[in-house]
């Protein structure tokens, strides 16, 4: 990587760079890796730059994409099993290891989302492990709903994706239900460095 402040005097960096490692050190290079590009559509290392007078990391598209495949990976393991067993030896490693390795980014709104998403992955498999509609009536009256709306909640028909970004979801399970179960928050993590 090797940045200039113009165009023109990128082209000449450009081609007097390739000369040397082509020429005197013998090396190949890779043509379609090797590019002239704006910073702020560059990525390195799985972290990209932000635009501005200041520079400042992010995290791309292409590495929140790999993160959500992978948690789906991890989630569709966690499915029959104990969800605080699954969150403290499965999730919580990977998500501390995501959180350190872009702690320097200012990404608290893009790990807030990532958190959300990943509590309604959660309640996801609590709806699949509830499985009868019987044992979900239950679950919302231990919530403490009233009858009627238990009932609505538990018998709805709809699929299990659906339930688990529903309100009555969301108050049958809030974050703290979560955080009691050990699972830990990327918002936090990323804001503690």
């Amino acid at each position: 990587m090797i940045f200039v402040r113009s165009e023109k005097s990128a082209l000449r960096v450009y081609d007097s760079v390739v000369e040397f490692i082509e020429k005197k050190l013998k090396l190949r290079i890779n043509r379609s890796k090797s590019q002239i590009t704006r910073y702020h559509r560059l990525t390195f290392l799985g972290f990209g730059f932000l635009p501005g007078k200041q520079i400042r990391l992010t995290v791309p598209k292409e590495v929140r994409k790999r993160f959500r495949k992978k948690a789906k990976y991890l989630f569709r393991i966690g499915r029959g099993r104990n969800l605080r067993r699954f969150i403290t030896d499965t999730l919580n490693p990977f998500l501390r290891g995501w959180a350190n390795y872009y702690r320097l980014c200012k990404v608290k709104t893009m790990a807030e989302e990532l958190d959300m998403w990943l509590r309604r992955r959660l309640r996801l498999i609590l709806w699949r492990q509830w499985k009868r509609p019987r044992t979900r009536y239950k679950r919302f009256i231990t919530a403490g709903f009233k009858h009627d709306h238990a009932m609505q909640c538990a018998y709805n028909g709809r699929g299990p994706w659906w339930n688990s970004g529903t309100k009555h979801m969301n108050i049958a399970l809030p974050i703290s239900t979560f955080t009691n179960l050990g699972l830990v928050s990327l918002s936090s993590l990323i804001v503690m460095y």
